[in-house]
């Protein structure tokens, strides 16, 4: 819940301030984006600061918990009837293996991984739109509540939604064009 801090735009003389909590809980979102339609595919998962003390998790056993539910998700926004094959870039997150990721990889064959070399969030085509989401959605904003930035998130999801010509060019890199007349 602790704000993302970026340059804005003030009065002269006057410094904006964005208040902080010390607040250890922390909102995971889990994504795909569809690079032929632009469609964004989300959920999250919410962990709190004693979140091991309640499930009796690591935190990246609640991750794969969460990716392989993520993955379960996908199946069923595109089925293998209709997608006979659906790849998902990935990283070399922890989470992004195991033993749920195999058991939802199992239940879902017409998935596939593509992964990242190590180090390079710059060939990832969703670290664009993870930094757009968080500007819209968290930038200099401070939330009272985990459920306030649950809400933030997704309000900035369903924009994006409405949006996909600018989600498609975040994911295929292409800069803005800009118009003269």
């Amino acid at each position: 819940m602790v704000p993302t801090l970026a340059a804005t735009l003030g009065v002269k003389g006057h410094r904006p301030i964005v208040g902080t909590r010390d607040c250890k809980d922390l909102l995971y979102v889990l994504a795909v984006v569809n690079w032929v339609t632009a469609g964004v595919h989300a959920n999250t998962l919410e962990s709190s600061a004693n979140a091991k003390k309640k499930t009796g998790l690591s935190k990246t056993r609640r991750m794969q918990e969460a990716f392989a539910a993520h993955l379960r998700h996908i199946g069923r926004m595109y089925p293998r009837e209709k997608y006979p094959r659906v790849v998902v870039l990935i990283d070399n997150a922890p989470w992004h293996r195991g033993k749920p990721i195999d058991e939802a990889m199992r239940e879902n064959p017409h998935l596939e991984f593509q992964r990242l070399p190590s180090y390079s969030p710059q060939l990832n085509p969703i670290e664009r739109f993870w930094k757009k989401l968080r500007r819209r959605a968290t930038h200099n904003r401070l939330f009272d509540t985990l459920a306030d930035l649950k809400a933030s998130i997704r309000a900035s999801l369903c924009y994006f939604q409405a949006v996909r010509h600018k989600v498609k060019s975040l994911i295929e890199g292409r800069p803005k064009r800009k118009t003269s007349k």
